[in-house]
């Protein structure tokens, strides 16, 4: 029996995506195509379709309308139904407390209204910016199994990336008991991926506190720790990615790379390591060997 059903999904896609520099010179980083008449937003919407989900709203800020062109009434994902639908959901700007969205959690609080509207258990949340395959209904049943107020999609992470990240600690059982918010000199190198369930509830109250609360991983996390159960899910999907650009062609090929869970003594996960003899490359729907090639 799926879980998903009873849950909202909250996709933040209004990043500028400035490391892509003139890729995003019109349109916001979840916008960008990817092989041909895809988008990179399509990996988070597929995911979505194809863990049961059924009901969406996406958040969006940072020129917006090529993204809204691509997504319309979200028929190509099946959210069109009377029991389904997609919502665009832009800042707010003009109103009564609310603003430009100025960090992922005034995003959500803005959007309060939506949320109860919508009625269901978990919220789903979700960057529309990742490159990734990976089952939510899989990620809310640890969540309830769990019985958890937050449960964040965690993966390992080479620790000298981790300063880019949320880090979590965790304990045997995977829940974690202290957050570093992209430090400096870490202590883990387990790392947040913006993928969160929280039991609605919760949510809620969270976002009713403190509106200079802005982010997720600087104030709600740290403080959920302390409130409630937040535990670490772990992925196992297929992620993490090398873009290699080809001057000659003016091509950009996106080669997926095998996520390694290295064992942790104390970390909870199972020692689990996925070997690829070759590189891969996929769009939204289909994963197919690609060709070799050598990054520049």
């Amino acid at each position: 029996m799926r879980e998903a059903k009873d849950a909202l999904v909250l996709l933040l896609a209004g990043g500028i995506g400035s490391r892509l520099n003139i890729l995003v010179g019109h349109r916001a980083k979840p916008a960008v195509p990817f092989g041909g008449l895809y988008r990179i937003i399509d990996f988070s919407l597929s995911n979505v379709m194809n863990s049961g989900l059924t009901r969406v709203g996406v958040l969006t800020q940072y020129k917006p309308l090529s993204l809204m062109r691509h997504i319309q009434t979200g028929e190509a994902w099946d959210f069109t139904g009377r029991t389904r639908g997609i919502k665009i959901l832009p800042p707010r700007t003009g109103e009564k407390d609310s603003d430009w969205y100025k960090g992922t959690a005034d995003a959500i609080r803005q959007n309060i209204d939506f949320i109860r509207d919508n009625q269901s258990e978990q919220v789903v949340i979700l960057s529309g910016d990742h490159i990734y395959q990976m089952d939510f209904d899989d990620m809310i049943s640890y969540h309830r199994e769990k019985n958890a107020g937050v449960t964040i999609g965690m993966m390992v992470v080479p620790k000298s990336e981790i300063h880019q990240f949320g880090a979590g600690i965790v304990n045997d059982e995977n829940r974690i008991v202290d957050w570093e918010e992209k430090p400096k000199e870490p202590k883990t190198n387990l790392a947040s991926m913006g993928i969160y369930v929280f039991d609605t509830e919760y949510l809620l109250k969270a976002l009713s506190g403190d509106r200079e609360e802005i982010d997720f991983g600087m104030h709600i996390i740290p403080r959920a720790i302390e409130e409630k159960q937040v535990y670490a899910y772990p992925f196992t999907g297929i992620g993490g990615m090398l873009a290699l650009f080809n001057p000659i062609g003016m091509q950009i090929w996106i080669f997926f790379v095998p996520i390694l869970e290295f064992h942790r003594k104390s970390g909870g996960y199972d020692p689990i390591q996925r070997q690829m003899d070759e590189p891969w490359i996929g769009d939204p729907l289909v994963l197919c060997k690609a060709v070799p090639c050598s990054p520049l």
